[in-house]
């Protein structure tokens, strides 16, 4: 569905990355961990995972890593910021994606981002929290250092308000004094758990990430192949 949006805000938040508000003029029925489309033009449209949960008022939360070594994203960026200073709408389409949480599901959840890919994370997050979920819930977030994990302490304190939830965050250049892991955010995983077989596992990040980690838990860790969810298997 195509939909004209307000752009309320465009704030940074960490490491080129930035957080973008959306208004849409009338509400989007949508699943969490679903993603939306930002039309640049009629055959240039960019996804984008929704970072907030359906649960919400009905604003659209983005987070969009915008290096400038990757055009593809800051084009986005600076279009919607653009539109918001001359009080011009912003057109997205959605909502789009197979990988949404599955609600009917009391397995334990996995779930593994990388970089942004934390977006379709805390959707997830978000909507299984304020649903009041009983399992245990993983969260493992990747990053090439710590500003990469721009929601580090809030993570920390989730995980210290809901005893179900586990918060493992793993960074390749650690600060000094680094109490968490350091390294490969699916090595992290490999080494905490034995089996996979039980658990319910959504991905965000790279498609080479999603693949490999498809490969790896299922050969390795008993993973059910079925009950990995990651649009990214769309287009590998």
């Amino acid at each position: 569905m195509s939909i004209k949006c307000e752009v309320k805000s465009v704030e940074p938040l960490a490491c080129n990355t930035y957080r973008i508000l959306l208004q849409p003029e009338e509400k989007i029925e949508f699943k969490a961990g679903q993603y939306l489309l930002a039309v640049m033009g009629e055959s240039d449209k960019r996804p984008f995972s929704i970072a907030s949960s359906p649960c919400r008022d009905g604003e659209l939360e983005l987070h969009i890593g915008a290096a400038e070594h990757n055009p593809y994203a800051i084009e986005v960026v600076e279009t919607m910021k653009a539109a918001m200073q001359d009080g011009r709408q912003f057109e997205i389409e959605a909502p789009h994606g197979e990988a949404w949480v599955r609600e009917d599901s009391d397995k334990p959840l996995l779930m593994i981002a990388g970089g942004t890919g934390f977006s379709y994370v805390r959707s997830i997050l978000d909507n299984c929290l304020s649903r009041g979920v009983t399992q245990p819930i993983f969260v493992y977030w990747g990053g090439r250092d710590l500003c990469q994990l721009y929601a580090h302490e809030e993570l920390q304190a989730l995980a210290g308000k809901h005893s179900n939830l586990t918060y493992v965050p793993v960074v390749e250049s650690a600060p000094e004094g680094w109490q968490g892991k350091t390294g490969n955010v699916l090595e992290a995983v490999n080494e905490d758990f034995v089996s996979l077989s039980a658990y319910d596992i959504y991905l965000c990040g790279r498609f080479e990430m999603a693949g490999a980690a498809r490969e790896q838990f299922t050969a390795e860790k008993g993973a059910e192949r079925e009950r990995m969810f990651a649009d990214a298997f769309a287009f590998i």
